[in-house]
């Protein structure tokens, strides 16, 4: 490896070739070199897995045969198979050569990065206890974990906070303790009704009967100078509409900025690991499109995404604070619906890394070591590729599958790909 002077390097400046650590399968040890070559193509489908054994080892010996996927439970064809290796580090400088004769002291050590780690903080929806929580975690994090050869960056779904990519822990400190959570999409609380996302989704795309009579009875109580239910049920159904317009253009602002960054870290040598901090988001079949493009671009990058779900041990009752207006049945129905919601805010999370290669550190308070965990990347993962030409494509999102023939071991893949519809010929 040649020896390259490090220096600090702005995220949206960096311009490098990529230089992938890919293996074929050839035998039980897998080696270093490349049998088959993945082509970026809509009608092709890339699903990385991660396979461990009882002990939670990475399983890197499974040859192409031992697979099988499966679109909407229907079996196909895999066309191409690789393994991706990603090599231990030991963190060490490496040593400058000296010239035979030379003379004087003796030059310093030039650092060689061959890890880059992007943490990108979802400052759209953490809440200011769970950042506050997941700066302590990071900063204590970076002073302890990261490797001499590690290059690292923080940035923020906002684009308000990047500290371009550098070696100074100092300077990632800093930017950590920058971050804020930004309100642009949030809601109040203080609405009369007070309608969230997954509540909206409920009334305007469900038609589900009982959140919209919950909504209104929620008017009712909190305006009750309006005394219509006919005119409490229009601003429901008005308030469900802006909320999905606000909602939908939450979720794709955020996939904007992670794939403009997936993007940006392709161009990276060595490994790249971008590593999204954030309480997760609630997707709609809307924005299912744009959740499996970020997955492409990353897997066709061999950029490894994995989260930290930073509200660790979370409660999803609602306190004081959050107090509805309404009947006892109505408060109940709320109750669900807020529990539905954090629980579904997980699957995003759970789907950019295992859709990834990468892996999902949540239900624990430990950040630290979740932070620590997860710069770590699996030491193999496993590419499997199969062709979607011949399937309809419906504009609809499919769920995967992926098995393997042998027992004992768990299998982490790909979830599900979103089959765009063909463009239209002119």
């Amino acid at each position: 490896m040649k020896v390259r002077q490090v220096r600090t390097i702005a995220l949206c400046c960096l311009s490098v070739i990529s230089s992938t650590r890919t293996a074929a399968q050839q035998q039980d040890t897998p080696t270093q070199s490349s049998t088959y070559i993945f082509k970026s193509n809509v009608n092709e489908v890339l699903v990385p897995v991660v396979v461990r054994d009882k002990q939670g080892r990475v399983v890197g010996s499974l040859k192409k045969e031992n697979f099988q996927v499966f679109d909407n439970d229907k079996p196909q064809a895999i066309t191409g198979f690789m393994i991706q290796i990603r090599e231990e580090r030991d963190g060490r400088a490496a040593p400058v050569p000296v010239l035979p004769g030379a003379t004087g002291a003796t030059p310093p050590r030039t650092i060689v990065p061959d890890r880059f780690i992007v943490f990108l903080f979802d400052d759209m929806h953490l809440s200011i206890g769970d950042l506050a929580q997941s700066q302590k975690a990071a900063t204590k994090m970076l002073a302890e974990s990261l490797a001499d050869t590690d290059m690292a960056a923080i940035v923020s779904i906002s684009g308000k906070i990047n500290s371009g990519l550098t070696t100074d822990r100092a300077q990632l400190q800093a930017a950590i303790m920058k971050m804020q959570p930004q309100n642009l999409y949030r809601m109040t609380g203080s609405d009369c009704p007070n309608i969230d996302y997954y509540h909206a989704d409920l009334i305007e795309n469900r038609h589900n009967s009982a959140a919209l009579e919950a909504a209104i009875d929620e008017v009712m109580s909190c305006s009750p100078g309006i005394g219509m239910r006919d005119v409490a049920r229009r601003l429901v159904e008005a308030a469900a509409i802006r909320t999905l317009a606000i909602g939908e253009q939450d979720v794709r602002v955020t996939f904007g900025s992670l794939r403009e960054i997936v993007r940006k870290m392709a161009d990276f040598p060595g490994q790249s690991v971008l590593i999204l901090v954030s309480p997760g988001f609630l997707l709609t079949p809307d924005t299912r499109a744009e959740e499996s493009q970020v997955m492409d671009l990353a897997v066709q990058s061999s950029v490894l995404i994995s989260s930290l779900d930073a509200r660790g041990l979370y409660t999803s009752e609602i306190d004081a604070s959050e107090m509805i207006k309404g009947s006892e049945q109505t408060s109940q129905l709320k109750s669900e619906y807020r529990r539905n919601s954090m629980s579904l805010n997980e699957n995003v999370m759970a789907e950019l890394a295992y859709g990834t290669g990468g892996t999902y550190f949540h239900n624990s308070n430990d950040l630290e070591g979740g932070f620590k965990r997860l710069t770590t990347a699996p030491e193999y993962v496993y590419l499997l590729e199969f062709s979607i030409k011949d399937l309809k494509q419906d504009g609809r999102y499919h769920p995967l599958k992926v098995k393997i023939d042998q027992g004992g071991l768990t299998v982490q893949s790909r979830r599900g790909y979103f089959a765009s519809k063909p463009s239209k010929k002119k």
